[in-house]
């Protein structure tokens, strides 16, 4: 019986590799159908909140040292806005992506200076209006046309945030043909505007300076003094600026976020000598501390861009009570890297942790890990393989083998999966732990793979009969490499389960460069495969469990039920994505898959009569329904109102909904979420739907709001990452004036409560 066994764990590993690689599938999928409206091959894109348009500046035409210049022009629907480089307390940075011909490249976008849209104590910087965001183009000496061309072809794909007081991530693609001879000048006086907008750099004179001092005396946007304290104020002193910028209030912009608080309204003044001064609160979470430091000062619509020495460098950031320990290591390195870093521009490449931060987060992997073991998709793997050694209890060395073929496995997955996550990271997607579970094709996969499994476990077909007894035979012929796929097919079943302290360290890894996150990664595996390895060489397992009997297949059909209730899980999950129509045809497509198992097992002439109508029969569903099912569009991110009437009603997050609830003076309880984590689910359940810590929440006015990432939302992929997270559950408590308070992934109702009544 066990042979069979593991002939079904060989056969369902196999069927994993094949789907392993349909997260990367389904994402490019998710990401082509998600693209803004416009004619394949345009120039022009538009939509309810913005106009955009790729254009071109060539006076002299195309050619080595011939001035050519692309760019975006955006035009905003009244009051909507798009971001700057620096994009303030919220918001995306505009990004372009270029396809050129050979022999050209793409500069930085020239951005023109920002305007900053106030949010009560919070404000973005960006543009509203029209505003063109130029790209210098250069053309090498070796660019040669192609024989009989006349037009040059460029391709752009470029994405923004275009927010009011609701936020919508778009993008688009777009192709422009410029002519080789001639000039290109239609759109000239948009980019003599751009032009004249962009901030010029400025040498500043000798004695110009930033220097951390005091922050009594700095005035916040509404009056109220900076918090007084050493080091929470920037004092700014430059001198060279403009002879017409004389006693004028001039605009400050940081080039970098998170440095200064961006609605304060800098204290300034005007000395003899043409030097200027202002005072400039410093951000209370600030996360990087440049070295020079890069600012924008701007009047009248110009702009000039100069970058200031600090002298005595950067102080330590102070750890703030009740931050989670991911956040305030993540903190506590850039405060290290700050003070050791020297001066000049920051290197390219992202620097290690501390050692104290980065043995902690492996540590925290490795009890991730460890949990990993106790969830309902993951135990009956392990407990099928652990029970093998009642019968083979007394083969020591082929128990050992086995047991390092399965931590192999999975460590092996573990890395690949984590290397496949930043890679896509680094290729500029927007994506998290637990991204492969956002596509309805990995969940409607997995929930096949998950019926397969339980079919299997209570008795219906044995994958044995199915296969041909040459990969039949293989797990006897190769048991170390049916260990190998063991631990493959636990990853493959584990991933979905978010276990309690993994979002901690699994968010550093964002942070990290590659061999420590990687590495990150491997201690996980460890904690998954640690019990395993444990039982296979430690001898006194096998004896301590009974001898081989009836007991294992009851056992067997047994573990049927939590991979039937994994199923019911995934089904779920799909709903939420897709809705009641996506669920219910995942349902027939399981069922058909079921119809299919079970006739390919039977023998003799009833299998060669039912058979081919069940495999035609599902075979068409899986045509008819298949395309369907994967191309349903995502629900809209709406969250239900509690009908209690002591019960604060749950809103859908939006990217711009805290702070403009903070500047109403309204402390907000973020609960970010998705319908495929677990841990999401029992907090649900438990803390988050106590009588008490609601009725706490509602006594405080406190907004309840619900990001959910069930499907890809970059916004929400972006917010997590501001935290020093990767995944989900994430918990945070913003309260007006207070640094964000971010709790553990398992929520207790008296944590909670404390957290409320300090309000």
């Amino acid at each position: 019986m066990l042979a069979r066994l593991h002939q079904r764990l060989l056969q369902v590993a196999l069927f994993l590799i094949a789907a392993c690689a349909l997260p990367t599938t389904a994402f490019a999928q998710f990401q082509l159908k998600n693209l803004g409206a416009g004619a394949p091959g345009a120039s022009t894109l538009a939509t309810p909140y913005v106009s955009a348009e790729l254009v071109a500046h060539a006076p002299d035409g195309i050619g080595p040292g011939k001035a050519l210049t692309l760019g975006l022009l955006i035009r905003h629907q009244p009051d909507w806005h798009t971001y700057w480089k620096n994009p303030g307390d919220s918001g995306l940075p505009t990004e372009l992506a270029w396809q050129l011909p050979q022999g050209m490249d793409a500069g930085e976008i020239a951005w023109p200076v920002p305007r900053k849209f106030p949010l009560g104590s919070l404000a973005n910087y960006g543009y509203d209006g029209q505003v063109l965001l130029p790209v210098p183009i250069t053309v090498s000496p070796a660019w040669q046309p192609a024989p009989l061309a006349k037009e040059a072809t460029f391709q752009l794909r470029a994405s923004w945030l275009v927010c009011r007081q609701e936020c919508i991530p778009e993008d688009g693609e777009f192709t422009l043909q410029v002519p080789i001879e001639g000039t290109t000048a239609l759109h000239a006086a948009a980019f003599q505007a751009a032009a004249e907008a962009q901030p010029q750099p400025l040498a500043v004179g000798a004695g110009s300076q930033a220097r951390v001092v005091e922050g009594a005396g700095a005035q916040a946007a509404h009056g109220d003094a900076g918090a007084a304290g050493a080091g929470d104020a920037l004092e700014l002193r430059v001198a060279g600026l403009p002879a017409a910028w004389q006693g004028a209030e001039l605009g400050v912009f940081a080039e970098t976020p998170d440095v200064v608080q961006t609605a304060a309204t800098p204290v300034q003044q005007w000395h003899g000598g043409g030097i200027w001064t202002a005072r400039v609160p410093l951000s209370p979470d600030r996360a990087a501390s440049p070295e020079p430091l890069p600012l924008v000062l701007t009047h009248a619509g110009g702009g000039v861009q100069i970058a200031l020495p600090v002298p005595g460098g950067w102080p330590a950031l102070e750890l703030r009570a009740g931050v989670s320990p991911a956040l305030a290591a993540a903190l506590a390195a850039n405060a290290a890297q700050a003070q050791t870093a020297p001066t000049g521009p920051a290197p390219a490449s992202i620097s290690p942790a501390p050692l104290p931060v980065w043995l902690a987060a492996l540590g925290a992997a490795v009890l991730g890990g460890l949990l990993l073991n106790l969830m309902p998709c993951v135990f009956p793997v392990l407990a099928i393989k652990v029970v093998g050694f009642a019968r083979h209890g007394q083969d020591l060395r082929a128990q050992r083998l086995g047991g390092l073929a399965y931590a192999a496995g999975v460590l092996l997955s573990f890395m690949l999966l984590g290397a496949l996550m930043l890679a896509l990271r680094a290729a500029g997607e927007a994506v998290g732990w637990g991204f492969q579970l956002q596509s309805p094709v990995v969940v409607a996969g997995l929930a096949a793979l998950f019926t397969l499994i339980g079919l299997n476990l209570a008795g219906l077909f044995e994958f044995g009969h199915l296969l041909p007894s040459s990969v039949a035979s293989v797990q006897a012929r190769h048991p170390v490499l049916d260990a190998f796929l063991t631990g493959v097919l636990a990853v493959a079943v584990a991933s979905p389960c978010t276990a309690p302290f993994m979002g901690a360290s699994l968010g550093l890894t964002a942070t990290l460069p590659a061999a420590q996150a990687l590495a990150i990664f491997a201690a996980l595996g460890i904690g998954l495969a640690l019990p395993y390895v444990l039982a296979a060489w430690l001898p006194a397992v096998a004896r301590a469990l009974p001898r081989p009997g009836a007991w294992m297949d009851t056992l067997r059909r047994l573990l049927a039920f939590p991979m039937f209730a994994t199923v019911v899980w995934l089904v779920w999950v799909l709903g939420q994505q897709t809705g009641i129509d996506g669920a219910a045809m995942l349902l027939a497509l399981l069922v058909a898959l079921a119809l299919v198992a079970w006739t390919l097992g039977l023998g003799g002439r009833a299998r060669l009569v039912f058979a081919p109508v069940s495999i035609a029969a599902s075979a068409w569903l899986v045509w008819v329904w298949g395309p369907t099912l994967i191309q349903i569009e995502p629900l809209p991110n709406t969250v239900a109102a509690s009908s209690a009437p002591q019960q604060q009603a749950w809103q859908a997050w939006a990217p711009d909904l805290p702070q403009q609830l903070l500047a109403q003076g309204r402390p907000v309880f973020v609960d970010y979420t998705a319908a495929w984590c677990v841990t999401c689910q029992y907090n649900k359940q438990t803390a988050l739907a106590d009588e008490q810590v609601l009725q706490d929440f509602a006594a405080k006015g406190v907004a309840l709001l619900r990001a959910d990432w069930t499907r890809h939302d970059p916004a929400i992929t972006a917010s997590l990452a501001a935290l020093g997270r990767s995944g989900v559950p994430v918990y945070v408590l913003h309260a007006p004036g207070r640094a964000p308070l971010v709790f553990s992934e398992i929520l207790r109702a008296g944590e909670l409560r404390a957290a409320i009544a300090g309000l």
